[in-house]
């Protein structure tokens, strides 16, 4: 039971306190389009389907990353409501950005999607209609630096939300085929930034934020194809490490290629 806890909550809980806190510093610091970038390299979801995988079976996982690119899809969809509503009270915004969420979640839910090509078309879909929204219709452009005062305070603040949101993702990520898809890549960290953005730097830095993570969004799902194909295979840590390099490979050429978008 204690062995449990730590692998489901606390080691979720403190790297993705990390992860969230690093990627605004990032972004602060060298802008949206690189923040969004390093922001959407593979990590939760590592850790997801490496317990998943452990506890399960690496055929258990394999099946229930099927999913995963259809889900990222609808965390896009997450980043754009968000953004559009982000010049309205953070309380809109979430409220607007979660139930939307969620509706979309429970429609692809029964639809009982079990084709890792239906899943990429369904994340393609997303991912053109959210990025040309935010780039041709709101014309969002990328920030740049912004000087903040780090503060341990602030940092801690930073950290709690990111940690909280995403050990209950992680801790409900291994009850079953879909559903353990599904929470696997609930937008916890997408939440956690597009909130600390927000609150922090105003509609113009989130809006630009969400696009950056928009643009970064095929790491995950090159990583989440790449553990479709190798846990069956080559089995869970060879296909870990595979996987891993599929999704490095896949940022390094979305980070080459982030200057050419504004």
């Amino acid at each position: 039971m204690e062995y449990s806890f730590l692998y489901h909550t606390i080691i979720p809980f403190i790297l993705s306190a990390l992860i969230v806190v690093l990627v605004t510093i990032i972004a602060e610091k060298y802008g949206t389009k690189t923040g969004g970038v390093i922001g959407t390299l593979p990590s939760t979801i590592i850790i997801a389907f490496l317990f998943i995988a452990v506890d399960k079976g690496a055929d258990f996982a394999s099946e229930s990353v099927v999913i995963v690119p259809a889900e990222m899809g609808l965390n896009l969809l997450f980043l754009l409501v968000f953004a559009l509503l982000s010049q309205k009270k953070i309380h809109i915004a979430l409220t607007g950005s979660l139930t939307t969420w969620t509706i979309l979640t429970i429609l692809v839910y029964y639809t009982n999607l079990t084709s890792v090509i239906v899943s990429l078309t369904v994340y393609v879909i997303c991912f053109l209609l959210a990025f040309l929204i935010l780039d041709r219709k709101r014309k969002v452009t990328s920030q740049d630096t912004i000087k903040v005062h780090y503060t341990p305070l602030k940092l801690l603040g930073r950290s709690l939300i990111a940690g909280i949101v995403i050990a209950i993702a992680v801790s409900f990520s291994n009850v079953g085929v879909t559903l353990s898809g599904i929470f696997s890549v609930f937008p916890a960290i997408f939440l956690s930034t597009m909130l600390i953005s927000l609150q922090e730097h105003g509609p113009q830095f989130t809006n630009a934020m969400a696009k950056g993570m928009i643009y970064g969004s095929p790491s995950v799902v090159s990583y989440a194809v790449g553990i479709h194909f190798l846990y069956p295979t080559i089995g869970i840590l060879a296909g870990t490490i595979g996987a891993f390099l599929l999704g490095l490979l896949t940022t390094l050429v979305l980070f080459i290629l982030r200057k050419k978008i504004r």
